[in-house]
């Protein structure tokens, strides 16, 4: 397996000594089912030449099926890492970030594995025709890696990772989210597809694709709270049809299918994580009965909720 130090290796072309690695900031999480991810922020050191890069990696064992992952890496470099948080920098909070002196220059690492389980929910019909069909659904037959250019889409969403606000259980749904939307643009780069104009021509609007991000924002923000399709377009100011079409064509996915992935998402966290019983998760995500969020569980993860909890002890 791929670890943080190859990844470094490769950006700078370069042997990597382990004394050399500063860590500045480390956030990972590892929970059964799910997206197991890790954030390393590395101060710079001067000798270092970086050079910014992704890596798509698939890994099938056909003999020990339990190995097989899709992982994603990148490393960014040119960064500036404050070591105070802005609020209590004087520097920073009076706009005097050129003269920090608690600022420095960093590397920034970022780890994602997907299991087999997890991807299969982005299958359709079992028609594994593509590529990109193949390696979600781990029929691909041999394992490979492929460097992955950072383009700016790619650049947007791990900046985003990198620099947001959100904390708790806000944070766990916005890096879910953000993971999905950088699995989207690494299959994107990996078939080498030519951007295209849009199928839905109101999306030529910059305005009304605005309104398709908001509505995405939105259902962020009511994990624990559902909210109709009639609602969610009403508080972005597009109709429905055009809200679904939209939904569908920008991020690859229906409406419905995104909320309740991110709920199971997040139910997992609430679940592995924060050690929540099945009752207090059940009422949290906002279903009228344990039974109702137990068959959701069940059919996005596989498993029951109660075996989570069983198999973290």
């Amino acid at each position: 397996m791929y670890q943080t130090a190859d990844i470094l290796t490769v950006a700078r072309n370069q042997p990597l000594m382990q004394e050399e690695l500063d860590i500045l900031l480390q956030a990972e999480r590892i929970v059964p089912g799910s997206v197991q991810y890790s954030i390393k922020r590395y101060r710079k050191q001067p000798q270092w030449s970086i050079n910014d890069t992704g890596l798509m990696i698939y890994h099938i064992e056909k003999n020990a099926p339990k190995e097989n992952r899709l992982e994603l890496k990148f490393c960014v470099s040119g960064n500036i890492y404050c070591r105070e948080k802005q609020i209590e920098c004087n520097f920073c909070k009076f706009n005097s970030s050129g003269s920090c002196v608690e600022k420095i220059e960093s590397i920034d690492v970022l780890s994602f594995s997907f299991k087999p389980g997890y991807l299969l929910q982005f299958t359709k019909n079992n028609s594994h025709t593509g590529l990109s069909d193949e390696v979600l659904s781990f029929t691909h037959p041999e394992s490979f890696s492929r460097q992955l250019p950072l383009c700016a889409k790619t650049r947007t969403a791990i900046e985003a990772l990198l620099n947001h606000n959100y904390t708790d259980s806000l944070e766990n749904i916005f890096i879910n989210a953000q993971t999905q939307i950088l699995l989207l643009y690494s299959m994107d780069c990996m078939l080498e597809e030519k951007e295209t104009g849009f199928a839905c021509k109101f999306l030529s609007n910059v305005n009304d694709r605005e309104k398709i991000i908001k509505a995405r924002e939105v259902l962020l923000h009511h994990i624990g709270e559902p909210i109709t399709i009639k609602a969610l377009s009403r508080k972005v100011a597009i109709n429905e049809c055009y809200l679904k079409k939209g939904f569908k064509e920008i991020f690859g996915t229906t409406i419905f299918d995104f909320y309740q992935s991110q709920r199971m998402e997040h139910a997992k966290y609430l679940l592995y994580d924060k050690g929540l019983s099945v009752t207090e998760v059940s009422m949290l995500l906002g279903y009228s009965s344990i039974s109702h969020f137990s068959t959701a569980f069940k059919k996005h993860t596989g498993i029951k909720p109660c075996a989570l909890l069983f198999g973290k002890n």
